[in-house]
Protein backbone atom coordinates (compact mmCIF):
# COMPACT_ATOMS: atom_id res chain seq x y z
CA UNK A 1 0.00 0.00 0.00
CA UNK A 2 3.00 2.22 0.17
CA UNK A 3 2.93 5.33 -1.96
CA UNK A 4 6.51 5.21 -3.20
CA UNK A 5 5.67 4.10 -6.75
CA UNK A 6 6.11 7.03 -9.16
CA UNK A 7 2.77 8.53 -10.18
CA UNK A 8 3.53 8.96 -13.86
CA UNK A 9 0.80 7.39 -15.98
CA UNK A 10 3.45 5.71 -18.13
CA UNK A 11 4.71 3.46 -15.31
CA UNK A 12 4.09 -0.09 -16.50
CA UNK A 13 4.80 -3.34 -14.68
CA UNK A 14 7.81 -5.08 -16.29
CA UNK A 15 7.27 -8.40 -18.03
CA UNK A 16 6.96 -10.68 -15.01
CA UNK A 17 7.80 -13.86 -16.86
CA UNK A 18 11.04 -12.47 -18.27
CA UNK A 19 12.00 -11.23 -14.82
CA UNK A 20 11.12 -14.58 -13.28
CA UNK A 21 13.48 -16.33 -15.69
CA UNK A 22 16.25 -13.81 -14.93
CA UNK A 23 15.61 -14.25 -11.21
CA UNK A 24 15.88 -18.03 -11.53
CA UNK A 25 19.19 -17.65 -13.37
CA UNK A 26 20.51 -15.37 -10.62
CA UNK A 27 19.40 -17.80 -7.91
CA UNK A 28 21.19 -20.60 -9.76
CA UNK A 29 24.43 -18.62 -9.49
CA UNK A 30 24.25 -18.55 -5.66
CA UNK A 31 26.13 -21.82 -5.21
CA UNK A 32 26.67 -21.29 -1.47
CA UNK A 33 22.92 -21.18 -0.70
CA UNK A 34 22.05 -24.80 -1.65
CA UNK A 35 18.92 -23.64 -3.44
CA UNK A 36 16.67 -25.99 -5.38
CA UNK A 37 15.79 -23.44 -8.04
CA UNK A 38 13.30 -25.68 -9.83
CA UNK A 39 11.05 -25.40 -6.73
CA UNK A 40 10.54 -21.67 -7.30
CA UNK A 41 6.86 -20.84 -6.80
CA UNK A 42 4.73 -17.77 -6.19
CA UNK A 43 4.60 -16.77 -2.52
CA UNK A 44 2.59 -13.54 -2.44
CA UNK A 45 2.17 -10.17 -4.07
CA UNK A 46 1.46 -6.68 -2.79
CA UNK A 47 0.34 -3.27 -3.98
CA UNK A 48 3.75 -2.45 -5.44
CA UNK A 49 5.49 -3.85 -8.52
CA UNK A 50 7.36 -6.43 -6.46
CA UNK A 51 6.86 -10.19 -6.75
CA UNK A 52 7.70 -12.78 -4.09
CA UNK A 53 8.63 -16.40 -4.60
CA UNK A 54 9.31 -19.26 -2.22
CA UNK A 55 11.86 -21.97 -2.94
CA UNK A 56 13.34 -24.95 -1.13
CA UNK A 57 16.91 -25.61 -0.07
CA UNK A 58 18.81 -28.89 -0.11
CA UNK A 59 18.61 -29.11 3.70
CA UNK A 60 14.79 -28.92 3.79
CA UNK A 61 14.37 -25.23 4.54
CA UNK A 62 12.69 -22.54 2.48
CA UNK A 63 13.81 -19.11 1.31
CA UNK A 64 12.04 -16.11 -0.18
CA UNK A 65 13.21 -14.59 -3.45
CA UNK A 66 12.14 -11.00 -4.07
CA UNK A 67 11.84 -9.48 -7.52
CA UNK A 68 11.87 -5.72 -6.95
CA UNK A 69 12.30 -3.83 -10.27
CA UNK A 70 14.89 -1.08 -9.67
CA UNK A 71 12.87 1.49 -11.62
CA UNK A 72 10.11 1.44 -9.01
CA UNK A 73 11.45 -0.26 -5.86
CA UNK A 74 14.12 0.82 -3.36
CA UNK A 75 15.88 -2.42 -2.41
CA UNK A 76 18.87 -0.60 -0.90
CA UNK A 77 16.49 0.95 1.64
CA UNK A 78 15.03 -2.50 2.35
CA UNK A 79 18.50 -3.88 3.12
CA UNK A 80 19.42 -0.91 5.34
CA UNK A 81 16.16 -1.08 7.26
CA UNK A 82 16.42 -4.86 7.71
CA UNK A 83 19.77 -4.32 9.42
CA UNK A 84 18.45 -1.49 11.57
CA UNK A 85 15.38 -3.41 12.77
CA UNK A 86 17.41 -6.55 13.44
CA UNK A 87 19.77 -4.49 15.62
CA UNK A 88 16.69 -3.53 17.67
CA UNK A 89 15.86 -7.20 18.38
CA UNK A 90 12.87 -7.18 16.04
CA UNK A 91 12.02 -10.15 13.82
CA UNK A 92 12.73 -9.31 10.18
CA UNK A 93 13.89 -11.30 7.15
CA UNK A 94 17.65 -11.74 6.95
CA UNK A 95 19.07 -10.63 3.60
CA UNK A 96 21.15 -13.59 2.39
CA UNK A 97 22.10 -12.31 -1.07
CA UNK A 98 21.21 -9.40 -3.33
CA UNK A 99 21.75 -7.94 -6.79
CA UNK A 100 20.63 -4.33 -6.62
CA UNK A 101 21.30 -3.71 -10.30
CA UNK A 102 18.73 -6.31 -11.31
CA UNK A 103 16.53 -5.77 -8.23
CA UNK A 104 16.79 -9.32 -6.85
CA UNK A 105 17.04 -10.34 -3.20
CA UNK A 106 17.19 -13.64 -1.39
CA UNK A 107 15.94 -13.48 2.20
CA UNK A 108 15.07 -15.85 5.03
CA UNK A 109 11.49 -17.10 5.19
CA UNK A 110 9.38 -15.88 8.12
CA UNK A 111 6.61 -18.36 7.35
CA UNK A 112 3.37 -18.46 5.41
CA UNK A 113 0.93 -16.95 7.90
CA UNK A 114 0.40 -13.21 7.92
CA UNK A 115 -1.74 -11.63 10.62
CA UNK A 116 -4.40 -11.24 7.94
CA UNK A 117 -4.63 -15.04 7.64
CA UNK A 118 -5.20 -15.78 11.31
CA UNK A 119 -6.79 -12.69 12.85
CA UNK A 120 -10.18 -13.38 14.45
CA UNK A 121 -11.91 -12.48 17.70
CA UNK A 122 -10.06 -15.27 19.53
CA UNK A 123 -6.55 -14.43 18.29
CA UNK A 124 -6.74 -10.65 17.95
CA UNK A 125 -5.83 -9.61 21.49
CA UNK A 126 -2.62 -11.67 21.62
CA UNK A 127 -1.59 -10.72 18.08
CA UNK A 128 -2.16 -7.02 18.61
CA UNK A 129 -0.43 -6.94 21.98
CA UNK A 130 2.64 -8.59 20.40
CA UNK A 131 2.55 -6.08 17.54
CA UNK A 132 2.18 -3.16 19.96
CA UNK A 133 5.15 -4.43 22.01
CA UNK A 134 7.24 -4.61 18.82
CA UNK A 135 6.11 -1.11 17.84
CA UNK A 136 7.03 0.37 21.22
CA UNK A 137 10.40 -1.42 21.08
CA UNK A 138 11.13 0.17 17.69
CA UNK A 139 9.89 3.62 18.67
CA UNK A 140 11.85 3.66 21.93
CA UNK A 141 15.08 3.20 19.94
CA UNK A 142 14.30 5.93 17.40
CA UNK A 143 16.89 8.53 16.54
CA UNK A 144 16.70 11.61 14.30
CA UNK A 145 18.79 11.90 11.12
CA UNK A 146 18.72 8.16 10.40
CA UNK A 147 15.64 7.88 8.18
CA UNK A 148 14.01 10.34 5.76
CA UNK A 149 11.79 12.86 7.51
CA UNK A 150 8.02 12.54 7.28
CA UNK A 151 7.80 16.31 7.02
CA UNK A 152 5.01 18.65 5.96
CA UNK A 153 5.86 18.45 2.26
CA UNK A 154 5.87 14.63 2.38
CA UNK A 155 2.51 14.43 4.22
CA UNK A 156 1.07 17.04 1.87
CA UNK A 157 2.14 15.07 -1.22
CA UNK A 158 0.30 12.06 0.16
CA UNK A 159 -2.90 14.05 0.64
CA UNK A 160 -2.65 15.22 -2.96
CA UNK A 161 -2.89 11.56 -4.03
CA UNK A 162 -6.45 11.67 -2.64
CA UNK A 163 -7.12 14.88 -4.54
CA UNK A 164 -5.70 13.68 -7.84
CA UNK A 165 -6.67 10.03 -7.94
CA UNK A 166 -9.77 9.62 -5.77
CA UNK A 167 -11.55 12.90 -6.42
CA UNK A 168 -10.21 13.62 -9.90
CA UNK A 169 -9.84 10.17 -11.44
CA UNK A 170 -12.18 7.90 -9.47
CA UNK A 171 -15.08 10.28 -8.91
CA UNK A 172 -14.35 12.27 -12.07
CA UNK A 173 -14.92 15.50 -10.14
CA UNK A 174 -13.34 18.94 -10.41
CA UNK A 175 -13.48 20.98 -7.21
CA UNK A 176 -14.89 24.49 -7.19
CA UNK A 177 -12.89 27.24 -5.48
CA UNK A 178 -15.04 26.93 -2.37
CA UNK A 179 -14.58 23.15 -2.30
CA UNK A 180 -10.82 23.52 -2.74
CA UNK A 181 -10.78 25.95 0.18
CA UNK A 182 -12.77 23.48 2.33
CA UNK A 183 -10.40 20.63 1.54
CA UNK A 184 -7.36 22.85 2.12
CA UNK A 185 -8.70 23.80 5.56
CA UNK A 186 -9.15 20.14 6.56
CA UNK A 187 -5.69 19.27 5.21
CA UNK A 188 -4.16 22.10 7.26
CA UNK A 189 -5.75 20.76 10.46
CA UNK A 190 -4.44 17.25 9.76
CA UNK A 191 -0.93 18.45 8.90
CA UNK A 192 -0.71 20.64 12.01
CA UNK A 193 -1.77 17.72 14.21
CA UNK A 194 0.71 15.30 12.63
CA UNK A 195 3.64 17.71 12.85
CA UNK A 196 2.90 18.60 16.49
CA UNK A 197 3.33 14.96 17.56
CA UNK A 198 6.61 13.58 18.84
CA UNK A 199 8.64 12.02 16.04
CA UNK A 200 9.83 8.40 15.94
CA UNK A 201 10.75 5.69 13.44
CA UNK A 202 7.67 4.96 11.33
CA UNK A 203 7.28 1.72 9.34
CA UNK A 204 4.45 3.33 7.29
CA UNK A 205 2.59 0.09 6.51
CA UNK A 206 2.41 -1.61 9.89
CA UNK A 207 -0.72 -3.70 9.30
CA UNK A 208 -2.11 -7.22 9.01
CA UNK A 209 -0.61 -8.03 5.60
CA UNK A 210 2.90 -6.99 6.63
CA UNK A 211 3.07 -8.74 10.01
CA UNK A 212 3.88 -12.46 10.06
CA UNK A 213 2.70 -14.85 12.76
CA UNK A 214 5.74 -16.54 14.32
CA UNK A 215 6.03 -19.06 17.16
CA UNK A 216 8.94 -17.09 18.60
CA UNK A 217 9.68 -13.40 18.25
CA UNK A 218 6.17 -12.61 17.02
CA UNK A 219 5.50 -10.65 14.88
CA UNK A 220 7.78 -10.96 11.90
CA UNK A 221 7.88 -7.58 10.17
CA UNK A 222 8.12 -7.13 6.39
CA UNK A 223 7.65 -4.39 3.75
CA UNK A 224 9.60 -1.80 5.74
CA UNK A 225 11.63 -0.21 2.92
CA UNK A 226 9.58 3.01 3.02
CA UNK A 227 10.28 3.70 6.71
CA UNK A 228 10.62 7.33 7.78
CA UNK A 229 10.99 9.50 10.87
CA UNK A 230 7.57 10.89 11.69
CA UNK A 231 4.46 11.12 13.90
CA UNK A 232 4.25 8.68 16.80
CA UNK A 233 0.63 7.64 16.18
CA UNK A 234 1.12 6.72 12.51
CA UNK A 235 2.01 3.04 12.83
CA UNK A 236 -0.52 2.45 15.60
CA UNK A 237 -3.33 3.74 13.41
CA UNK A 238 -2.04 1.61 10.50
CA UNK A 239 -2.34 -1.40 12.79
CA UNK A 240 -5.66 -0.73 14.51
CA UNK A 241 -7.51 0.99 11.66
CA UNK A 242 -6.30 -1.42 9.00
CA UNK A 243 -7.66 -0.93 5.47
CA UNK A 244 -8.17 -4.69 5.19
CA UNK A 245 -9.68 -5.61 8.56
CA UNK A 246 -12.04 -3.58 10.75
CA UNK A 247 -12.73 -3.90 14.48
CA UNK A 248 -15.38 -2.48 16.80
CA UNK A 249 -14.58 1.02 18.03
CA UNK A 250 -14.57 -0.20 21.64
CA UNK A 251 -11.83 -2.73 20.87
CA UNK A 252 -9.76 -0.17 18.97
CA UNK A 253 -10.03 2.27 21.86
CA UNK A 254 -9.02 -0.42 24.36
CA UNK A 255 -5.96 -1.42 22.29
CA UNK A 256 -4.99 2.23 21.74
CA UNK A 257 -5.13 2.86 25.51
CA UNK A 258 -2.97 -0.21 26.13
CA UNK A 259 -0.43 1.11 23.59
CA UNK A 260 -0.51 4.54 25.27
CA UNK A 261 0.20 2.97 28.67
CA UNK A 262 3.06 0.85 27.30
CA UNK A 263 4.51 3.85 25.43
CA UNK A 264 4.49 5.97 28.59
CA UNK A 265 6.21 3.21 30.56
CA UNK A 266 8.86 3.01 27.82
CA UNK A 267 9.54 6.74 28.18
CA UNK A 268 8.03 7.71 24.84
CA UNK A 269 6.71 11.23 24.49
CA UNK A 270 2.95 10.74 24.18
CA UNK A 271 0.38 13.24 25.50
CA UNK A 272 -0.31 12.75 29.23
CA UNK A 273 -4.02 13.04 28.48
CA UNK A 274 -5.57 9.98 26.76
CA UNK A 275 -8.25 12.12 25.05
CA UNK A 276 -5.57 14.24 23.38
CA UNK A 277 -3.65 11.12 22.38
CA UNK A 278 -6.76 9.53 20.87
CA UNK A 279 -7.53 12.68 18.94
CA UNK A 280 -3.97 12.67 17.54
CA UNK A 281 -4.49 9.00 16.64
CA UNK A 282 -7.79 9.69 14.86
CA UNK A 283 -6.55 12.72 12.91
CA UNK A 284 -3.44 10.83 11.85
CA UNK A 285 -5.71 8.02 10.72
CA UNK A 286 -7.72 10.43 8.61
CA UNK A 287 -4.58 11.66 6.82
CA UNK A 288 -3.57 8.05 6.15
CA UNK A 289 -7.00 6.95 5.00
CA UNK A 290 -7.40 9.86 2.57
CA UNK A 291 -4.03 8.88 1.09
CA UNK A 292 -5.13 5.23 0.90
CA UNK A 293 -8.33 6.16 -0.96
CA UNK A 294 -6.10 7.87 -3.52
CA UNK A 295 -3.71 4.93 -3.70
CA UNK A 296 -6.50 2.36 -4.12
CA UNK A 297 -7.98 4.48 -6.91
CA UNK A 298 -4.54 4.77 -8.53
CA UNK A 299 -3.92 1.03 -8.27
CA UNK A 300 -7.15 0.45 -10.15
CA UNK A 301 -7.15 3.22 -12.74
CA UNK A 302 -3.42 3.25 -13.51
CA UNK A 303 -2.17 -0.22 -12.68
CA UNK A 304 -5.22 -2.38 -13.42
CA UNK A 305 -5.30 -3.78 -9.86
CA UNK A 306 -9.06 -3.41 -9.55
CA UNK A 307 -9.33 -5.69 -6.49
CA UNK A 308 -8.29 -2.75 -4.29
CA UNK A 309 -11.59 -1.00 -5.07
CA UNK A 310 -13.24 -3.65 -2.86
CA UNK A 311 -11.42 -2.16 0.16
CA UNK A 312 -12.58 1.42 -0.45
CA UNK A 313 -15.84 1.07 1.58
CA UNK A 314 -13.91 0.10 4.75
CA UNK A 315 -11.53 3.03 4.35
CA UNK A 316 -14.36 5.46 3.56
CA UNK A 317 -16.18 4.26 6.68
CA UNK A 318 -13.13 5.23 8.78
CA UNK A 319 -12.95 8.61 7.04
CA UNK A 320 -16.63 9.43 7.57
CA UNK A 321 -16.76 8.32 11.20
CA UNK A 322 -13.66 10.34 12.11
CA UNK A 323 -14.77 13.45 10.24
CA UNK A 324 -18.18 13.22 11.94
CA UNK A 325 -16.62 13.27 15.41
CA UNK A 326 -14.72 16.59 15.20
CA UNK A 327 -16.19 19.95 14.29
CA UNK A 328 -12.98 20.97 12.47
CA UNK A 329 -13.35 17.95 10.19
CA UNK A 330 -17.12 18.02 9.54
CA UNK A 331 -16.61 20.18 6.40
CA UNK A 332 -14.91 17.14 4.82
CA UNK A 333 -18.06 15.10 5.44
CA UNK A 334 -20.19 17.72 3.67
CA UNK A 335 -17.72 17.83 0.77
CA UNK A 336 -17.82 14.05 0.37
CA UNK A 337 -21.62 14.19 0.38
CA UNK A 338 -21.53 16.80 -2.38
CA UNK A 339 -19.04 14.79 -4.44
CA UNK A 340 -20.76 11.45 -4.02
CA UNK A 341 -24.33 12.82 -4.11
CA UNK A 342 -25.17 10.97 -0.93
CA UNK A 343 -27.52 12.02 1.81
CA UNK A 344 -25.80 12.98 5.09
CA UNK A 345 -24.99 9.82 6.98
CA UNK A 346 -25.99 9.42 10.61
CA UNK A 347 -22.93 8.60 12.69
CA UNK A 348 -22.36 8.47 16.41
CA UNK A 349 -20.12 10.46 18.70
CA UNK A 350 -17.43 8.59 20.52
Amino acid sequence: MSSHVPSTPSTVAPDKEQRRIALQQWLSSLSDQALLTDTLRAASSDASFRSFYRLDTADGKTRIAMDAPPATENSAAFIRMAGLLKSMNLSVPEVLAHDLEQGFLLVSDLGQHTYAHILNHDTAFKLYMDAIDALVLMQAQSQPDVLPEYDRAFLERELQIFNEWYIGKHLGATLSEDQQKTLRGVFDHLLASALAQSQVFVHRDFHSRNLMWMDQGNPGIVDFQDAVYGPITYDLVSLLRDAYVQWDEEMVLDWAIRYWEKARRAGLSVPPDIDQFYRDFEWMGLQRHLKILGIFARLSHRDGKHQFLNDIPTVMDYVRKTAHRYKELVPLLRLLDQLENTAPQVGYTF
